[in-house]
Order: C-alpha cells, then structure tokens, then sequence
C-alpha cells in the first residue's frame, strides 16, 4: 500500500509538473501572439509598401532573387511613362516641411526608440550631400532613430533651392542640423575629407552620449536595420571598423606629390612633398569608415594626429589614406598595428558594401562577387533590384552606390524590407 501511495504521489508530482511547464509555455506563447498583434496595429501605419495599379512590383519577390519579377521592375524603370512618373523636388519638400507634424507623419518617420537597446546606444552620422534631395531624404529616414544624432554637410556648390530643402527637413527634427562650416567639395580633394572633419567636430560637441560615428555620402543605403546596426556596433567593443591594407604602389603619388586646385579641378603641380610627420607607413583605404567616440575625440585633440592633418591636405584623394593610415597608429583608440597581418580589406570591415567593376565576377570561381545588376559609374556598380538578395546577406552596414534614375526599385524595396524587419523584430 506504501509502495502504491508513493507511485501516486510520484504520478501526481509529474503530472503536476508537465502541467505547469504546459501553462508556462502557453502563456508566453499567449503573450508574444498578444505583442504580436499589438505590434501589427500599432505599426502598421509605419510601414513603406508603395504598391499601385501603375507600379505593381512586388517587393518580396525582388529580395528573394525572382528572376521574372526583376525582369518586370527593369523593364518598367526604361519604360517612357515610368521616367515621365512626378517626382519630389527640392521645392515640394520647402513647402512639405513648412508643417513638421504633419511631414514627420506622411513621410512615415520613426519618432520613437523601437527597443530599449537601441535608446542606450545613439549613434552619431556625419551625411555629405550635393543633389537628389528625394534620395537623400528617403536615406535620412531609413536611418532616423530619435536618439541618434544626424550631421548633414550640403556642398556649397548646391543650389540654393536644395539647401533650403535640407534646411527645412533638419528643422522637422531635434537631433538633425546642418553642418556649421560648409565646404566647396573639389572630387579627390582634401575638401571632401574637411566636410566629414566638420560634422565630426559639431557632433562631438553637440552631445557626449552617442557611442560610434557613421560617415555617410548620398548615394548610400542601409543595409541592416538600426537594431541590427546596434547589434554589429555593440560587437565591435570598442574598436573600428574600416579599411586599411598596404599602399599599392601605383597610388604612392598621391601622397608624394605637391597638388592644388586650378579651375575647380584638383591637378598635379609635380612637385615633391615633405615626407609624412609620423613614423607609421601610409595605408590605403577609403573615404567610409566606423569609428568609436574616443577615436573621434582622439584625432581631434592630439596634436601629432593634427600635424599629420594639416601634412595631408595638398594630397590627391586623401580620404582614400587618412583615416586608413589613422587607424594603424599606435596609441589611437582602436588601432590596429602595422604588420600585414592586421590589413582589413573593404570586403571585412562593416563600413561599406561597394562592387568595383575588375572585380566582378562568377563567385564560384573566386571572385569577391557576382556581376552588378546595375549599372557601372567610375568603375562602382551602381546597384539594382537585382543585387539586393546578394548584398542583404553581407555584414556590411551601407552598401554604395544607388541612384533613383538608374533603379527606383533597388531602394524601394530595400526600405520596405528594411522597415518592415524594424517595425516586427520579435520583442518578448
């Protein structure tokens, strides 16, 4: 009789038991299917499908790699009625953001942090812009976040009209503002990397909580949501992320040699320079980097860095060197060291996403990637709808170049994902 009283009790502990695991699982399961749900009706009218009767493209298909349904948004974005489709001016956007509430609302800006994580870990953007103010302004919003804090640098070049676009857009919001100093951008010029260095100086200044600087241009595009980009950033612990491997010596000359703008075009008086005032060798690299707030504060305020600063800006391209070289010296927050072994190709750092035509290739045979399914502009394959299932698979945070007259589709479908993945990130 014991021994069948303690099997009893024994049943009716487990029994107990699984029905309380059972419980437990229904009620989470209960109430993500409740998060759910309020996510969808509180979301919904965040999310940027632009679908109609004129434009039927569906977006899904693109970034799954349909053939047919690239095929269709190619064909339509030559078609006669697509190119004659309105677009917005630099004048529709004065008058839109005469009434910020009301732009902030029908241009779908996120206004409020869509985690905890993402609130404790503001990033700061420096963003240098010349024309396409409807590019540039679709780029701004599929990075905005409330507690980031974006730098905008408007080429003096600029029309006015594009300027008082930015302008009014920068008032519609606390955290976005132009630059304080702006620069007349010469291509290959030390003026390019002077635009970034001003928004890097008000960012720092403006607020001492964000964690990491982004450079951005305006034909780049997120490729990962702010959450995700969190995510990578959090990883980095610290450290930077970009470009930076030996100096081809074919590009030895651009940092040798004496240069200067004649006529708004940067050109080679062929005369020598002074050897470079820091014992580390010059890297090479590109103009898009990832940099923690103490490498920022770093090169702004130690006085070799500064030299070295001042030394490079008779240079060609010197954006292509400077922040490469800088992230190999010794004592800079984040550096790597010299040796080779440390060399980080563009491919490896998180920067930036970027197809170069001579390297293009069949994958399978080795290439860095498969052939652009765009267009090709110096060399860069200006993406299509036909590179987003490949590029979405990268580590990269911004992939370069997009353009809305070579392919509206490419960036019209990469923020509908982008935004929906945001808006319906699973939150327990």
């Amino acid at each position: 009789f014991e021994m069948r009283l303690r099997r009893l009790r024994c049943f009716t502990t487990n029994r107990n038991k699984v029905l309380g695991v059972g419980l437990t699982f229904l009620t989470t399961f209960s109430f993500v299917l409740i998060r759910m749900k309020e996510d969808s009706l509180s979301y919904s009218h965040l999310e940027l499908t632009e679908k109609s009767p004129e434009h039927p493209i569906n977006c899904t298909l693109i970034i799954n790699g349909d053939e047919e349904e690239i095929q269709k948004s190619k064909i339509m974005t030559i078609s006669v009625d697509f190119k004659k489709r309105p677009q917005l001016t630099a004048n529709d956007y004065i008058e839109m953001t005469k009434d910020c509430q009301d732009f902030t609302k029908m241009r779908k800006y996120i206004t409020e942090p869509l985690s905890k994580e993402e609130s404790e870990f503001p990033i700061a953007y420096s963003m240098v812009t010349h024309k396409s103010i409807e590019l540039f302004e679709r780029l701004l919003r599929s990075v905005y976040a409330p507690q980031n804090y974006y730098c905008i640098h408007v080429d003096k070049k600029s029309p006015e009209s594009f300027l008082a676009a930015v302008q009014g857009i920068a008032s519609c919001f606390e955290n976005v503002f132009i630059a304080s100093q702006l620069e007349s951008v010469v291509y290959a010029s030390w003026s390019r990397v002077q635009a970034d260095l001003n928004c890097m100086k008000d960012l720092y200044r403006k607020s001492v909580t964000w964690k990491y600087l982004i450079n951005l241009c305006g034909m780049d595009f997120p490729i990962k949501t702010n959450f995700e980009i969190v995510e990578k950033l959090k990883a980095l612990k610290g450290e930077n992320s970009l470009e930076t491997e030996k100096m081809p010596a074919n590009k030895e000359r651009r940092w040798k040699t004496h240069y200067e703008i004649i006529d708004g075009h940067i050109k080679n008086m062929e005369v020598s320079k002074s050897p470079p005032p820091i014992k580390t060798q010059i890297f090479s690299g590109s103009a898009y980097f990832v940099v923690s707030r103490k490498f920022v504060e770093h090169i702004l305020e130690d006085s070799k860095i500064l030299e070295f600063i001042e030394w490079a800006k008779d240079t060609y391209s010197p954006d292509e060197f400077l922040w490469a070289t800088l992230q190999r010296i010794p004592g800079v927050p984040g550096f790597v060291p010299a040796n080779g072994k440390f060399d980080v190709s563009d491919m490896n750092a998180l920067a930036r996403l970027v197809k170069w035509y001579y390297h293009e290739g069949d994958v399978s045979d080795g290439a860095p990637y498969p052939p652009c399914r765009g267009v090709h502009v110096r060399s860069i394959c200006v993406f299509g709808a036909g590179d987003l299932k490949w590029m979405l698979k990268k580590h990269h945070l911004f992939a370069n170049k997009f353009d809305t007259d070579v392919d509206v589709f490419a960036i019209q479908c990469l923020e509908e994902h982008l935004r929906h993945k945001a808006l319906y990130r699973p939150r327990v």
